[in-house]
This record gives C-alpha cells, sequence and structure tokens, in this order.
C-alpha cells in the first residue's frame, strides 16, 4: 500500500511537470491545454486589397465571398488600422506597424509577431505568396508574376525562418500538411488591388473552396480580410470567418485587425504582441 501510494504520487508529479513542458505559463502558472472548441487545427487568412464592406457585401459581382459571408461569421462592424497597405499586414502580423507607414521596403526588424510566437510555443507557421519567385525571396516586386513585397508581413522580421516564406504553389493538396496558421496573399491581379472584384471572388473560389469543405469536418477555418479600403468607408472593411465550430450571422461589435490577432493569441495561448494587448478576442464559436 505504502509502494502504490508513492508510486502514485510520482506519476502526479511527473505529469504536472510534463504539463508545465507542453502549455505556456503566466509566472509560475500553467496555462490549460486549448480544446477543440477554442483552437482550430489550422487556420488559413487571405488577405484581400483595398475594398470597403459596402462594396463587397452583397454585391452580385463576389458570390463566392457572400456565400462564404452566409456560411460563417461576418464582421460587420470591423475596421483596418490605417493607410496604406503594408502598415495594416504589419499590424496584422504583429500587434504594430514596426514604424512602417509606407509601402516601401524596409530593414527587418525582429520583434516578436505571430510567426515567432507559434513557433516559440510548438506550433508552426507558413507564409504562402502568389508569385513569390521562390522560397525565402526578399525582393520587393515581381513585375511577371505581379508579386508585392508590401503585401508580405514575414520578410520584415529576421526572427523567422527564410522557409516560411514560401510561393502558393508550395501549398499543400493534402490540408492536413498545413501549418497551424498560415496566410496567403493573392497577386496584385487576383486580390482586388489591380483586378476587378469578380476576378478575385472567382480566384478565391478555385483556390480554397475545397480547403473550405475539408475544415469544416476538420476542426479548421478560413479567415477571408482585407488590408484596408478605399478611402472611401472611413477604412470598415469586409471579414468573414467559416469552418467547423464558427457562428453563423453578423458580428456587430466593433473590431479591426488586432482583434483577429488577439483571437489567434488567444486560441494558441500566445503572448498578446503590441498594442494588440489592449484588444479583445472575437467570440466566434458556436
Amino acid at each position: 500500500m505504502f509502494k502504490s501510494k508513492i508510486m502514485m504520487a510520482s506519476i502526479a508529479i511527473c505529469t504536472l511537470w510534463a504539463n508545465s513542458l507542453a502549455y505556456p505559463t503566466i509566472g509560475n502558472v500553467a496555462l490549460a491545454a486549448p480544446d477543440s472548441q477554442s483552437a482550430s487545427e489550422h487556420i488559413v487568412i487571405v488577405v484581400e486589397e483595398n475594398h470597403s464592406s459596402q462594396s463587397i457585401l452583397n454585391n452580385p459581382k463576389a458570390p463566392y465571398i457572400n456565400s462564404l459571408a452566409k456560411q460563417g461569421l461576418s464582421l460587420t462592424n470591423h475596421y483596418a488600422i490605417q493607410h496604406p497597405s503594408q502598415p495594416n499586414y504589419l499590424e496584422l502580423f504583429s500587434g504594430s506597424n514596426q514604424g512602417v507607414n509606407d509601402d516601401l521596403s524596409h530593414k527587418p526588424t525582429n520583434h516578436a509577431n505571430l510567426g515567432s510566437e507559434l513557433i516559440n510555443h510548438g506550433y508552426t507557421f507558413g507564409g504562402y505568396s502568389e508569385g513569390l519567385p521562390k522560397a525565402g525571396y526578399t525582393g520587393p516586386y515581381d513585375l511577371k508574376t505581379k508579386y508585392a513585397r508590401k503585401h508580405n508581413p514575414w520578410v520584415n522580421f529576421t526572427n523567422l525562418p527564410a522557409s516560411i516564406n514560401m510561393p502558393l504553389t508550395s501549398f499543400p493538396k493534402d490540408y492536413n500538411q498545413l501549418p497551424t496558421v498560415s496566410f496567403v496573399i493573392p497577386n496584385l491581379n487576383n486580390d482586388m488591388h489591380d483586378g476587378s472584384i469578380k476576378t478575385a471572388d472567382q480566384w478565391l473560389k478555385n483556390h480554397l473552396s475545397s480547403y473550405v469543405t475539408w475544415a469544416s469536418s476538420h476542426n479548421s477555418i478560413l479567415i477571408v480580410t482585407w488590408d484596408e479600403d478605399d478611402m472611401s468607408k472611413h477604412n470598415k472593411i469586409p471579414t468573414i470567418i467559416v469552418g467547423a465550430n464558427v457562428k453563423k450571422g453578423s458580428y456587430t461589435v466593433k473590431t479591426n485587425h488586432y482583434s483577429v490577432l488577439r483571437t489567434i493569441e488567444t486560441m494558441y495561448g500566445l503572448n498578446a504582441l503590441g498594442k494588440n494587448r489592449n484588444a479583445q478576442p472575437i467570440n466566434i464559436w458556436e
């Protein structure tokens, strides 16, 4: 009996020790492991360009995007942070514009970001950019493929491996092989920047509809958002979340890029980044 009690106590101590290694802590308090209702197996985030909510929602030129809004949660009071494009990508990715207020290329920083936080907590991250000439490419533009670095925020951080900066052709056909969180960045013709709403809508359907179908039965979600509006509607932009266990309908609480980032951080027990510390996570679950 005495030996049995010692054995049980040893198992309990080992379990507590293992849990302290497996999950992040605040001070000496271990955070609980995410459960299936609060953490998705995979998140894919698509960022479109320069359109207001009014120009997209209920627009017959965007039938697929509007079908997603009906399938999932449409953030109808959602805002970008500023203008132009690049600062918004950085704010969505790191909780700060990192001192960047234009679309020019800047010297990379080593500040914490969504990718580094995921990796440091035992998860994975990948960025997939359409037209990226090769994995790890850090150039500003590719005129032939319509790739633009200003829409690729992870290039701006030295604490991320070059291997996470991938062309869209590397997006896995087996979605089980996706990183925990992925960004998908269409090129300038397909993100509504240079091309039309109709073209971008069809592109999204062609490239992500099978993932959406898969996600609904594999505890995964898709987020479709925009970097900024066209300066016509006070930076109010559409954002749609769809997938397993996601609420359906309109979300009218005022939200922004920081809110989306905070939601992801909360799911996986990550540290709050930059100005994101003051943001509230979005209640996306049914």
